[in-house]
């Protein structure tokens, strides 16, 4: 369970990746939360589309502080008017995100549910994208014992020390033609679904 908070940000997320990938502009199609299993990471995916109908997914982890060896894939900081100051990265040199996108692969994992934390208590927020693993719950888990992030044109390899993932980012290319296991996902009206990451 994800709990938000009802706050502005500065720059936006939205403003944030328009930069990070250096478009004049870029439409939100749909978003999904994983949990840190700590409390302590944001972790949230972005599925855009870009001014030439490209769709891009985008993951992001929100930090308190940064994270040491991640600058190149340093996304830029917020300033979030509850949490204060946020490093925001590209979530595919984040161990936590790793750790939680294999988790939802191997066991069947889903988004998390999101509420805000209103003065009433908690308000549901209905999802915009569902993503689901293709795994089975009671499946073991293979640890993350460190993090090296590469990419590959439209993807991202992640090698995790024991399992490697690849993050699908332009949903336009062809989706791969053999994996052992992957996260599906869908979002808006059309319940089309696409391959968003995949163990090879």
């Amino acid at each position: 369970m994800a709990v938000l908070h009802k706050a502005t940000l500065q720059p936006s997320k939205l403003d944030l990746l328009t930069g990070y990938l250096r478009q004049s502009s870029l439409t939100q199609l749909g978003a999904y939360r994983f949990d840190d299993p700590a409390g302590e990471v944001g972790i949230e995916t972005h599925l855009v589309r870009d001014p030439s109908g490209a769709v891009w997914h985008l993951p992001l982890t929100y930090r308190n502080d940064p994270l040491p060896g991640a600058e190149e894939w340093a996304v830029g900081t917020v300033d979030h008017s509850v949490l204060g100051k946020r490093w925001v990265y590209n979530g595919c040199a984040d161990p936590v995100y790793a750790g939680e996108l294999i988790r939802a692969i191997q066991t069947g994992g889903t988004q998390v549910d999101q509420y805000f934390e209103t003065e009433t208590g908690r308000e549901y927020r209905a999802p915009s994208a569902t993503v689901v693993g293709s795994g089975k719950p009671d499946t073991p888990v293979r640890p993350v014992t460190g993090v090296h992030a590469e990419s590959f044109e439209a993807d991202t390899l992640i090698d995790a020390g024991s399992v490697q993932v690849v993050v699908r980012h332009r949903l336009d290319t062809p989706e791969p033609a053999s994996t052992s296991a992957t996260l599906t996902g869908t979002w808006g009206d059309d319940n089309d679904q696409f391959v968003l990451a995949y163990l090879p």
